[in-house]
This record gives structure tokens, sequence and C-alpha cells, in this order.
């Protein structure tokens, strides 16, 4: 993937003479890092192009304020004044992302003998807290589901598609890359490759097989597939695999047909799906491996627990209740 910076982001407009600099002196060490992100630490394409991202903006700083300097020279200084600016752009978290992404390069640079120092070394990164992300009730999401227009083609595979989303916990990226080589339903499990390539088989219940053999059967055998996603079991009306975009696309739409007074994503549909379970007796190793976390804490930032289910969890389980 070569790094071509944009022409408009942030409001700025880069001239290509501007750009000419910053292309010559970064683009070796951009595509150097990103071979090393992907063969070295196993990243998946969209993890690589949002570390690649953060240094697109560090690269459109040095561009728009004539700064004329490589990554192996870039100081202290100049960093700062760039975290400066992105703070008054971008909110807390997406600034501790970008201080996280820019570090990482750097750190790389210094493994590859580069350059001696990090010049993220001594900034800090803002303090965000722990956002948890929205939860939805069954009922809003059977409200959700019912929603959909099953008169349509369509219809049928967005049905199959969210039931797949909140039935099994994926990731919107795991959803749109399955495959139906990866469905196993007499086992009653579906292979998922996760972030980083990692595979890890997910239970799956008879409602959702039901629904995504109704649109396997009756919908997708109909459709013109292109080659290269015969493979692909869901496909957007052109036979070809949908896009993470338009799955979001598809449960806003959806949320505001219904009214749902909240924001809401693929995630929140798999952040419910662990939810759900845990209130309903999972214990939160069961939860990790499903989800695919590789840490027990990431399961608990996405596993939020309310009081009165901690109440409930002390009265029925310990001996002192």
């Amino acid at each position: 993937m070569n790094f071509k910076p944009p022409l408009k982001k942030g409001g700025f407009f880069m001239p290509k003479k501007k750009r000419f600099f910053v292309i010559m002196n970064w683009n070796t060490y951009i595509k150097s890092y990103q071979s090393y992100l992907k063969i070295e630490c196993g990243l998946s394409k969209n993890t690589i192009e949002n570390y690649s991202f953060d240094i697109e903006r560090l690269c459109l700083f040095l561009s728009t304020n004539e700064i004329e300097v490589s990554p192996v020279q870039i100081g202290e200084e100049t960093v700062q004044q760039f975290i400066y600016d992105v703070s008054k752009q971008v909110n807390p978290r997406s600034q501790a992302r970008i201080i996280s992404g820019l570090k990482s390069f750097f750190s790389y640079l210094i493994f590859e003998d580069y350059r001696t120092d990090n010049p993220l070394e001594l900034i800090e990164t803002p303090k965000t807290g722990r956002k948890l992300p929205d939860t939805l009730s069954v009922d809003e999401i059977d409200n959700l589901i019912a929603a959909i227009d099953l008169a349509t083609n369509e219809g049928e595979r967005n049905r199959a598609m969210l039931e797949t989303l909140y039935g099994c916990g994926l990731r919107v990226s795991e959803l749109v890359a399955l495959k139906i080589s990866d469905l196993f339903f007499e086992e009653g499990f579906i292979k998922i490759t996760g972030k980083g390539n990692k595979q890890r088989f997910v239970p799956i219940g008879d409602l959702t097989q039901k629904y995504i053999q109704i649109y396997q059967h009756s919908i997708r055998t109909h459709t013109t597939i292109q080659k290269g996603f015969e493979d692909t079991l869901f496909l957007n009306r052109r036979g070809r695999q949908l896009t993470r975009a338009m799955i979001f696309t598809i449960i806003k739409n959806l949320a505001v047909k219904i009214e749902l007074n909240k924001r809401i994503s693929p995630h929140t549909l798999r952040h419910s799906f662990a939810t759900h379970l845990l209130e309903n007796g999972a214990d939160l190793r069961s939860i990790q491996l499903m989800l695919g976390h590789e840490s027990i804490t990431t399961t608990e930032i996405y596993v939020h627990l309310d009081r009165t289910f901690l109440t409930q969890v002390l009265n029925s389980f310990h001996p002192r209740k």
C-alpha cells in the first residue's frame, strides 16, 4: 500500500509541490513499517491502514506548515507542535490513539536502527477514562430486526446478518469476511478469522442457522456472483462482498426507522451479545473465547456490569449471602 497524502483532510489543501517532499522523505519508511506490521506482527489490513493514517496526519501537518524534515530527523519539538495542533481538532480519545500510533512507528525506526530515540517518549497520552459502548435490550434488538423489510432480497440477507452479529458476537470485519466454507452447522460452530488472522470457532444457535440457510438457499442462489466471491457468504446486489460501511448504514437506517434514541453501530450488537450472556450466567472466560479477545482485561472493558447485577451475583453465589 503506497502512501499518498490526501489532497484535503482536516480542512487543509495540500499543493503538489508540498506533497512531493513528504512523499520522498517518508514513503520508503512507511512502506517498510507497513510490511513489518503485516509480516512480523500479523496485523490485519484495516489495522495497518489505521496506523498509517496517524502518520499521514503528521505528514499533512509538516506539509501544511512547510516543515522539511524526514522521519529520521524529526525532533520532539516538532512532534509536540503537531500534537498541540491535533488536540484542537479531535477529542482526547482520538488524540491518544494518534500518539500511540506514532509511538509505534518511531519505535519501529529505532528497532531498525534508523534513529536512536523516540520523539514522543516524553509526550503524555491524555486520560480518556474507560468508555463503555452502548448496549441494547433484547426487546430493542427484536424491534430492530423486526423493522427489516423481508419483502426484498436484501431484507432476508440483512436479517441473517444482524442475527449473526448478535447471535455470535462478531466484529463487522469478521461478518463481511465470513465464508460458506466456514459454516459447520452440523457441529454447531462457525470458523471466524479475527484480528491478526487469528482463527477461532464460535458456537452458533439454531435460530441464527435457520436465517442464514433461508438467505443462502432462497436468495443467494439466485444472485449472479462475481469471480473471487463464490465462497463469500453475504453478498451485495452486484455479487460481491459487502463493505463494512454498508453494514453501518443498514443498522443506522433501522435505528432511525424504529426511532431508537441511541447511537448504535454493528459493534453495539457484539457488545449486547456479551452483556446478555453475562447477565444470564455465562462466565467471563467463555465470553472472552467467543469474542476472540487475547486478554481477559479487554473483555472486562466490553462487558460492563451494573450494580444491580453485581448484587444479584453476590446474593446468589456467596456463602455468606
